[in-house]
């Protein structure tokens, strides 16, 4: 006998609702705004001509946030775009990583915006004073004009993101959105703060942060992660975690850390439908490596698991049940969740939320699913069987210490013996293996060949730290003047108050 369906009252739901939003907003550290407008764009087809419309019809400001700009034709582009709008009084300020423009972007590009008034800015570059500071990057996408239109996307600008027709190159896959309304001061308040730690120019710092009005019904949360913070990290757990029906992933550089693969896992297992698109060819050819190490722990929850096959799969998204969506430049691995800058807009609205699955539907109709079975039919591949990688150049360190942290992952496995090992994780636990050896090679035969460098670099952390220490002092010092300067103050003040009494 089937037992009757429970009935819910509509006060019971709301209730449920609102304990769900409250744990979004706690999980993300960021609150939810209503009122807002969004527009879903595909690909640099729809992102690059919005942005560029955008720009040209800017009249006060102009913030850009980006990783990268390519110096090739579609930086070209972008970079006359902002220069015009510089020549004609728009405050433009332009603020691109460090590290990532690094052999992609010289020093040349910018000057004719420099030179036109633009404000540009290089963040978080090598400092004596931090050694390891470098490794904390802003890998944001955004773009905000005149305060009340924002773009906040996994793209940068860069000719790979259009292709290369004439070499039969497909363009790379990505996924950004256009807001308006409240939340665009939420992406405002980020780009303000990221560029004052950037430093300063010299130029005018003050960024004001009007707040727009309504111009929609949608409510978002724009989620401008910091390092250590990791409200990203929390999020997609929770959306794990409330998912009743599905939960469908898209991500670049996957990395999942232990606790976040369990939140995935343990849906699956609880019957949700839980879909991860990955890349099928990447710039990084390590980092998927080590990626499809992580495979099979999925695959044995049933979780569904698709490589793309298009030239590369960029896009950072995840859509739970046809409700919740997330959009922005956050991977699913450590470096983004701890190490670096991010920005993300998640979304709670049942439309978008369909569009984002009926896209999602497209993308998986040009991708390649992994399966166990050791057979291969149609469009599934058998777990053992790789593409061939055509593409191998240099990327962020940041993914890169993501691939680091799957192998540390499987070396603690091997070592505390906590969980069985696959068989997929062979190759990195000889790649830890061989690794041991050479390092115990090198210490045994050329023992100065580590320890000069590890000399160098204990002599550079002992300067940066004593540098640190002196600014440190010599802020106790002006804090312990500014209040000798109040005490003699209101010393001062209270004698020549008192001075007619005595008289």
């Amino acid at each position: 006998m089937t037992a009757a369906p429970i009935a819910v009252s509509p006060e019971r739901r709301l209730g449920e609702r609102g304990l769900l939003e409250q744990a979004f907003s706690r999980a993300s550290g960021t609150p939810l705004v209503t009122g807002n407008r969004i527009r879903l764009l595909r690909d640099a087809a729809e992102n690059y001509p919005a942005w560029l419309e955008a720009i040209a019809n800017a009249r006060r400001t102009i913030h850009f946030e980006t990783y990268i700009i390519w110096d090739d034709k579609q930086g070209a582009i972008f970079a006359d775009a902002l220069t015009a709008k510089a020549r004609e009084g728009v405050r433009v300020r332009v603020l691109y990583d460090w590290l990532g423009a690094i052999g992609k972007t010289p020093t040349r590009f910018w000057d004719a915006m420099l030179r036109a008034g633009a404000d540009v800015r290089a963040f978080n570059p090598p400092r004596l004073a931090s050694p390891l500071g470098w490794i904390h990057r802003d890998h944001r996408k955004a773009l905000i004009v005149d305060g009340e239109i924002a773009f906040i996307a996994g793209l940068c600008v860069g000719q790979q993101w259009v292709g290369y027709p004439e070499q039969g190159i497909q363009p790379w896959r990505d996924t950004g959105v256009e807001l308006r309304g409240p939340a665009v001061a939420a992406a405002e308040r980020a780009f303000a703060r990221t560029w004052a730690t950037a430093g300063s120019s010299g130029i005018d710092d003050q960024i004001e942060v009007p707040t727009p009005p309504p111009a929609g019904d949608v409510t978002v949360r724009v989620i401008a992660s910091e390092p250590w913070t990791t409200g990203m990290m929390r999020l997609g757990q929770l959306m794990a975690a409330a998912a009743r029906e599905r939960l469908w992933i898209t991500d670049a550089y996957f990395a999942g850390t232990p606790d976040y693969v369990q939140a995935l896992r343990s849906a699956a297992l609880d019957g949700v439908d839980v879909r991860l698109l990955v890349p099928g060819t990447t710039d990084i050819p390590l980092v998927q490596a080590l990626s499809r190490v992580g495979y099979r722990p999925l695959l044995e929850a049933g979780i569904r698991v698709f490589e793309w096959r298009g030239s590369m799969m960029h896009a950072k998204t995840a859509v739970t049940d046809d409700r919740w969506a997330r959009v922005g430049s956050s991977n699913l691995n450590v470096a983004s969740w701890i190490g670096n800058w991010e920005i993300d807009v998640a979304v709670d609205d049942p439309e978008f939320g369909k569009a984002m699955s009926a896209m999602y539907l497209e993308d998986l109709a040009n991708s390649t699913e992994i399966v166990l079975s050791e057979a291969r039919v149609g469009d599934r591949r058998r777990f053992s069987r790789w593409p061939h990688t055509s593409r191998r150049t240099f990327g962020s360190a940041g993914r890169i210490a993501a691939g680091a942290v799957r192998i540390g992952n499987t070396a603690s496995a091997m070592f505390t013996e906590r969980r069985v090992l696959g068989s997929a994780e062979a190759r990195v636990v000889a790649l830890v293996g061989l690794a041991c050896v050479v390092l115990a090679a090198l210490i045994l035969f050329w023992p100065r060949l580590l320890a000069i460098p590890f000399g160098l670099l204990l002599g550079w952390l002992g300067v940066a730290m004593l540098l640190k220490a002196r600014s440190l002092r010599r802020e106790r010092e002006e804090r312990g003047e500014g209040r000798r300067r109040v005490v003699e103050a209101g010393s001062a003040q209270s004698a020549s108050s008192e001075g007619p009494l005595r008289s």
